[in-house]
Parts: structure tokens; sequence; C-alpha cells
């Protein structure tokens, strides 16, 4: 077996995260530097990420990627879970420009969709351990950018939080739902077999939405129509909540 180094006594693996993202520990300590940054195996680790998906993310596979070996790496992130840590959040990007202007709702919705294409880049992404809250730079921005859209409500800023971390964990979910089905196969055959043998008495409703050809829409891009209809639905509610802090 073959030791690696291990983060600093004391030094919680979240903690070390959190350094190097902020630029509060300097990378590269251990014996002399050879070239090699941070950002640069950060860069690297997404090469390997979009090309061969998230299990294939390690210390070695990253290095061998940069053509450098594998104890070197340890001189600018302490260990695999660090890694993942830093790739999280540089692979999100940063939020893009909302409308202004505008209203939340506007807002919010092009918040929510930019999140979304942020992970059809990086499909990967959803494949990653949720092991510690978002807390790199990256995060902040999209989470400030989300903020700032209900910056007008009479919302009381920590409810505000609650509603963008909602929005934030309704397109993870569903986007995380959609590419797992995707990976499943073709579906095509679905609504067909089920037909042979729904019985009208045991699911009367299920036998009344495939009468009504609810699951045969092909000219429909399901993925997309279902994150906008729940998104829209949850917006709904957000609606009526908004207004119960308006003043009457």
């Amino acid at each position: 077996m073959v030791d690696t180094p291990e983060a600093d006594s004391g030094t919680s693996a979240v903690a070390k995260s959190f350094a190097l993202m902020w630029g509060l520990d300097e990378p590269g300590t251990r014996g002399p530097k050879r070239g090699l940054s941070l950002d640069q195996v950060i860069d690297a680790a997404i090469e390997v990420a979009d090309a061969e998906g998230a299990a294939a993310l390690s210390m070695s596979r990253v290095a061998k990627q940069l053509g450098f070996t594998t104890m070197s790496l340890y001189r600018y992130v302490d260990s695999k879970d660090t890694l993942i840590t830093l790739v999280s959040d540089r692979a999100m990007g940063l939020p893009p420009e909302l409308p202004t202007g505008v209203g939340w709702r506007a807002g919010i919705e092009a918040w929510a969709r930019g999140v979304a294409a942020s992970m059809r880049r990086h499909p990967w992404y959803l494949d990653l351990p949720l092991a510690a809250p978002p807390m790199g730079p990256g995060n902040m921005a999209w989470l400030d950018a989300g903020l700032a859209v209900f910056a007008e409500t009479a919302v009381p800023e920590s409810i505000k939080l609650q509603l963008v971390l909602n929005v934030s964990l309704y397109t993870i979910g569903r986007m995380r739902v959609a590419k797992e089905m995707a990976a499943g196969g073709d579906t095509d055959e679905y609504p067909a077999l089920l037909s042979q043998v729904l019985d009208p008495r045991r699911f009367p409703a299920l036998t009344r939405a495939f009468a009504a050809q609810a699951f045969d829409d092909d000219d429909v891009d399901w993925d997309d129509a279902d994150l906008r209809f729940g998104l829209d639905r949850l917006l709904d509610g957000y609606e009526q909540f908004i207004r119960s802090y308006e003043p009457t």
C-alpha cells in the first residue's frame, strides 16, 4: 500500500477546501515547485470528468492528465475529497447576467435556467457527492445573484435565502432525475407496454391519462418541459407567499 500525504492535523477537509478556494492557503508547499498551479489541477480534473465522467476523478488520473506524478499533486491538493470540492465549485462557472426591472419571477426563472444550462455543459456534475454546503467563490456568486432577484420584495432576508435554495434544490433534483432516466435507455415502448396490463377498475385515473394520450406527445422535449412545468408551479406558490408580505 502506498501512503499518501494527509491534511494537517486539526484541519478538516472542509476547512482545507475553503482555504484553497478563497486563496487563504498557499498550495505547493510540499517540496519544490515544478511549473504547476492549483488552477491547472482543477482545470485538468474538469477535462477528465468531461471526457470520462465523475467516476474517473482521482488524484492519479488527474496527475496523468497533467503529465505529473500523483505525489506531485499532493503539493496542491491534499486529497480526492478536496479535489472534488474544488471541481464542483469551478464547474458551475458564473451566473449569467439576469434581467433587471422585470420583477423577481423573471429573474429567478432566468437564474434557474442558468443553473440547468451549467449542468448540461457538465452533466457529470450531477454525479458528484453533496458532502458539504456550497462555499466557494463560484457558488457564492450564484447565491448572491439569486438573492439579488428578491431584493425588492418585502420578504425577510432569511426567507429569501430559503426561496433561492428551494429553487436550486428543485433544479438540481429535476436535472439529476432526467440524467438518470436518460441513462436507463429508450422508453418509447413504455406507454404501449403498460396499456396491455392496466385494468381500468384497478387504475381508473391512470387509464384515463393513457386514454387521453398524456404520454404520447413525441414533439415535446420532456426534460425541458418537465423542468419548466415544475418550476412554474413552484413559482406560482412563491407568488402567493411573497404577496403575503406586502402591505395591505
